[in-house]
């Protein structure tokens, strides 16, 4: 089961990981200062497969390609919003992060609710009282690239290199 860690509207880059420490390259290393703006408890408490809900136009602002890859980093499983920033969008599926729009997701889940999600199908159910809801399913493609760990792997793994 995947807890669920819930935030509001405009989680923008220099949330997800302050600029100030862009100075340091290694992703694991930034990775213990994800989202510590907004939430100080997250980095070290974040557990593999956890998933982050939040509203409208999460990620936005900078294209920084650390955000998406330290919450990869830190094990998170799948961002739901209300809308996602294309930048950030695009960076998350690059890295192997799934991002999913669902305006209900937003709705019904709550910070510490337990979920299990399946991104092939597109549904996820809430432990305790069973709510299940459905979201548009990721297509294949984009599956395939998740599934190689990111879009550097994918591309690898199909030119044989």
């Amino acid at each position: 089961m995947a807890r669920v860690w819930k935030y509001g509207d405009h989680v923008n880059t220099d949330l997800i990981i302050p600029g100030r420490y862009l100075d340091d390259y290694d992703i694991v290393s930034l990775s213990k200062h994800a989202m510590e703006d907004i939430d100080p408890s997250f980095a070290n408490a974040v557990a593999e497969g956890d998933v982050i809900v939040a509203g409208r136009n999460f990620g936005c602002g900078s294209s920084r390609e650390q955000a998406p890859a330290v919450l990869k980093e830190k094990g998170v499983g799948a961002v739901f919003a209300s809308s996602i920033a294309r930048i950030f969008y695009r960076n998350a599926i690059n890295v192997g992060l799934p991002v999913i729009i669902s305006d209900e997701a937003v709705k019904i889940l709550d910070a510490g609710d337990e979920v299990e999600l399946d991104l092939k199908s597109g549904t996820f159910t809430r432990k305790g009282d069973g709510v299940s809801i459905d979201f548009e399913p990721l297509s294949p493609f984009l599956l395939e690239i998740l599934d190689s760990g990111g879009l550097v792997k994918y591309m690898k793994r199909k030119l044989g290199t």
